[in-house]
């Protein structure tokens, strides 16, 4: 029990910062007559379920891609297990520690040995960034830079180009470490890990540093015995798990501001995600939705609408995995 308490205070913590911002906004934000404007029908409502089966697409993304990554191993009922639990362990932990890492144990418990789900998770982690390196060329061919990060030249605009530019220079560098130490040099990248970790300052995180090298060697022998087949099918996977994200929040705005260009409401879903990466908050909890209401706030001159867009969107992509998590708690502590 004390470890479902423990849990539970977790879970509580995201749900009281983003509450605390939501009610700021409303306070700062809030107009009666624009909020009784809104449009409450069968467009805004139909937009709302569109957005939904935009969230199921990316659970069947993530789930196709563990699918697909162990081998047929795992049935579609433990791949939403899996899935389901990491979404509530991304939602309450800060996006900087990175909850999903734990997916290695949650496939563990349905049946993968350790050492494949070690892998299956550097995997996962390396599709991911490289998808962010690749997505980042095609949506500056695809739309001016000046409309991406907003149309106001000011403060917010110039922080926002810069934070993101240097978060992606971060994304850059890990892929091309991962790639590195899984295609090209994986013995010499260990060996030098190991190394470098025996440094005092260093050494605290000897071990982990030296399994990590270790996966990375095991995950390069594998990865490199692959078809290319298998890699279309995991690049596929990938790709519809974000892409799907993306569009929760066209959907969105189609219901609720149609005249919002939907190519620059898309593109600037792959800077919002981007800079969520480095949150220190659990699951993003108060700066995606200030983030979302200033970065969106000059696509729509009705700031309510943009306030309702913006808690529609946390709603479906964020909160929804808070409640499944505390509703299945029990029986994953059960389950231990």
């Amino acid at each position: 029990m004390n470890g479902t308490g423990n849990m539970l205070l977790k879970t509580l913590l995201p749900v009281a910062i983003g509450a605390a911002v939501v009610i700021w906004l409303f306070c700062r934000e809030f107009s009666l007559e624009q909020w009784m404007a809104i449009p409450w029908d069968a467009r805004t409502f139909a937009a709302i379920a569109l957005a939904i089966v935009c969230v199921a697409g990316r659970e069947w993304g993530m789930m196709w891609r563990f699918r697909s990554l162990s081998d047929r191993a795992l049935s579609w009922r433990k791949t939403l297990k899996v899935t389901m639990q990491c979404e509530f362990t991304s939602a309450i932990t800060p996006t900087t520690a990175g909850g999903s890492t734990l997916s290695m144990i949650f496939l563990n418990r349905q049946g993968i040995p350790l050492g494949r789900a070690t892998i299956i998770t550097m995997i996962v982690l390396m599709l991911d960034e490289l998808f962010l390196v690749v997505a980042c060329p095609l949506i500056f061919i695809l739309f001016p830079g000046g409309d991406i990060f907003g149309f106001d030249p000011g403060a917010f605009s110039t922080g926002v180009r810069l934070a993101f530019w240097i978060v992606y220079g971060g994304v850059c560098a890990v892929t091309l470490f991962l790639f590195l130490g899984a295609f090209v040099f994986p013995h010499k990248i260990a060996h030098g890990l190991r190394r470098l970790f025996t440094i005092r300052l260093l050494r605290r995180w000897q071990r982990q540093v030296i399994e990590m090298g270790d996966t990375m060697v095991s995950a390069g022998a594998d990865l490199r015995s692959r078809s290319l087949t298998w890699w279309i099918e995991a690049m596929s996977a990938t790709a519809l798990t974000w892409i799907s994200r993306y569009l929760v929040v066209n959907a969105l705005f189609w219901g609720f501001s149609a005249l919002a260009p939907q190519g620059i409401v898309f593109a600037r879903q792959f800077i919002v995600w981007t800079l969520l990466t480095i949150s220190p908050t659990p699951g993003g909890s108060g700066l995606s939705e200030w983030l979302f209401t200033k970065y969106y706030g000059d696509l729509i001159a009705d700031a309510s609408m943009v306030l309702v867009i913006a808690i529609l969107w946390r709603l479906l992509t964020y909160y929804v995995y808070l409640v499944i998590g505390v509703i299945r708690l029990p029986y994953w502590f059960r389950k231990k």
